[in-house]
């Protein structure tokens, strides 16, 4: 296999792992109403059917203020299983439904959830690194049996394990950044 088809191969993985991070931000509580903490959680909508769906699929969501997600169903009679669906979600907020809308309002983090929160986001993160570290392993053992089979120059190799130490810590740096982004984010008032 050439160097740059497995080069290829570490960076796409690298680039999933920072994407899986990004969306597992996205439902991160902050104290702060945002759309991505309920468009993800799935809804079993019996008249559908009984494959659950995401949320997004069957209301608009929308954060009228800061501290206020609101759900609009787009077929009024899924409103119950609506309102019942994230009842059981679990995720700390009650919704409030009016019979045409659906209401959750957010309430404030304390400062020992902020932390708490603030924790979760950083294994996240470390759990992502490792997946980096797995690409850079499995690309320079990848490397070295090309070399080995004697189809890849040494000069090549040598370039390879440079290549993939670079782009795991241009990758561990977008982890970083997106950390302590999320950590600002959670820890702030």
């Amino acid at each position: 296999m050439p160097y740059d088809e497995i080069e290829f191969e570490a960076e796409e993985a690298m680039e999933k792992a920072v994407s899986f991070l990004k969306d597992e931000y996205r439902g991160v509580r902050t104290g702060r109403a945002s759309p991505g903490l309920v468009e993800h959680v799935k809804i079993k909508v019996p008249a559908y059917g009984d494959a659950p769906m995401d949320l997004k699929a069957l209301a608009t969501i929308s954060t009228p203020d800061a501290s206020m997600i609101l759900v609009k169903p787009f077929d009024p009679t899924t409103l119950k299983d609506i309102e019942r669906g994230l009842q059981e979600a679990a995720i700390g907020i009650n919704p409030q439904s009016d019979g045409k809308v659906i209401r959750l309002p957010v309430p404030p983090l304390s400062g020992e959830r902020r932390q708490q929160i603030a924790g979760q986001i950083k294994k996240m993160a470390e759990q992502q690194k490792v997946v980096l570290r797995n690409a850079r392993r499995d690309a320079i053992q990848k490397i070295d049996a090309e070399k080995k089979a004697g189809t890849m120059p040494e000069d090549d190799a040598k370039r390879g394990h440079e290549a993939m130490d670079k782009l795991t810590k241009k990758y561990e740096s977008m982890l970083d950044e997106m950390l302590e982004a999320k950590t600002k984010e959670v820890t702030s008032v």
